[in-house]
């Protein structure tokens, strides 16, 4: 009898990834990596931008978040493969535009890995103990790496517990914050004082929107494991609204908690804002908090190195890069040569560079990104995809589309010069990918 021929959609073939993600696993998934590390930083610059309001720019970040957001659950569905943007432009538009989006997730991804990997090893270490900068980074990133590659399941059980120490950390703000008010020492006039003096209220208003909008991120990394989940069509729109959902209340209510318990100009100036808001509390130690940051730092690098390793592996497949990174290990199914490959980048970004001037233009990258989502929906609506797949109304990937625009306009000009660098980079690889591609055939 002839044996069946596998292909690497099917689960049986020995380039695929083991499905173990279940509703619960995947919503902590992008729960944890949207109440990343950023928010611990977050509140003070959109205090400096929108005045003590910080909620309104956070609910507007949402609710801008959630129309691309419902562009990906329809894609995630219908097309449930590692690759995610990558996969879904090449077949929109071809193997040059998927190189491009792919490239901007790679390089988004990558750097952030490589600034938490930093991050991790700063100010929050040194509460405890001062150690050098090369040692914390190698440890920090083999440590995360070797999560990684011992399976989804054991990664993403690490990111729920991870996940709950962060909403704990933040619950602890929000309730200190409200402690602070009831004694008498906060001022809950400021909540809305939007605007400042250099800008009104709606300049206000879409300024810290963006900065808001980059808290909001990390639901996207999440489609490069619908093909590691079970039931993705099921499971995947109710995990990714629930969790945005929830990310948007949990900041909501840090950001009024904050504003209200301390200062807007403290709030402003502050590095740490959250610490901020602990210390004026005065019942909890530092110690704790920097703790807690720490676990954030460390939980949002594992989730970003899981979407890099799983990005790279997805355009291995599709042609886009070597075709080594689609190794996996044989028993337990996950991609170990896309994981070396993207740790190692990381790493030499962290020991060798200074990422601060590449972070700035992570936002307008994955702007980008989110662009070319939006349009695929739109151009592949004329695929009818998997039956019962999630389908989002044609005016909302439309509005996702000009909410990008909009908020690139809104991005400074020295940013956009970084941003087409970046974006020239990948142009000219993808023009070799795809000249490639098209002599193979």
């Amino acid at each position: 009898m002839k044996a069946p021929r596998t292909t690497p959609e099917s689960p049986d073939a020995p380039t695929s990834l083991k499905k173990d993600l279940t509703t619960w696993l995947l919503y902590f998934f992008i729960l944890g990596d949207v109440l990343g590390a950023g928010v611990y930083v977050l509140v003070g610059e959109v205090a400096a931008d929108a005045g003590g309001a910080v909620w309104v720019p956070l609910l507007v970040a949402l609710c801008l978040a959630l129309l691309t957001a419902a562009s990906y659950a329809e894609m995630a569905t219908k097309y449930p493969r590692a690759g995610g943007a990558s996969h879904y432009a090449t077949l929109a538009y071809g193997p040059f535009t998927g190189f491009l989006a792919g490239f901007c997730m790679l390089a988004a991804g990558v750097v952030s890995v490589a600034a938490l990997a930093r991050g991790f090893a700063g100010d929050y270490l040194s509460e405890f103990v001062t150690l050098p900068l090369v040692l914390v980074t190698v440890v920090f990133l083999v440590a995360l790496a070797l999560l990684n590659a011992r399976g989804i399941s054991e990664s993403t059980r690490a990111n729920a517990v991870a996940t709950v120490i962060e909403v704990s950390g933040l619950l602890l703000v929000i309730g200190l914050g409200c402690w602070i008010v009831l004694r008498g020492d906060g001022d809950l006039g400021r909540l809305t004082d939007l605007g400042t003096e250099s800008e009104g209220p709606v300049l206000a208003v879409l300024s810290g929107a963006v900065l808001a909008y980059y808290s909001f991120v990390g639901f996207e990394t999440s489609v490069n494991v619908a093909e590691e989940t079970r039931d993705p069509r099921r499971s995947y729109p109710r995990a990714l609204f629930g969790a945005l959902i929830t990310a948007g209340a949990v900041y909501a209510l840090v950001g009024a908690a904050a504003a209200a318990a301390v200062p807007t100009e403290k709030l402003a100036e502050s590095s740490g804002p959250l610490l901020e808001v602990v210390r004026t509390a005065g019942s909890v130690p530092t110690w704790l908090f920097s703790a807690i940051a720490l676990v954030a730092v460390a939980n949002g690098a594992l989730l970003t190195g899981i979407m890099s390793s799983r990005l790279a592996y997805g355009m291995a497949r599709d042609g886009l890069l070597p075709r080594f990174l689609t190794a996996v290990l044989p028993g337990r199914r996950t991609p170990w040569a896309a994981i070396a490959a993207t740790t190692a980048l990381s790493l030499l970004l962290a020991l060798t560079g200074d990422v601060s001037t590449l972070a700035s233009t992570l936002v307008l990258l994955l702007l980008v990104v989110f662009f070319l989502v939006n349009t695929s929906l739109l151009v592949l609506r004329r695929d009818p995809g998997r039956p019962g797949h999630f389908r989002a109304p044609t005016a909302v990937p439309v509005l996702g589309a000009a909410s990008c625009v909009g908020l690139a306009t809104q991005i400074e000009g020295d940013v956009w010069l970084r941003g087409l660098a970046v974006l020239a980079v990948g142009a000219a690889l993808g023009a070799v990918a795809a000249l490639r591609l098209r002599r193979a055939g």
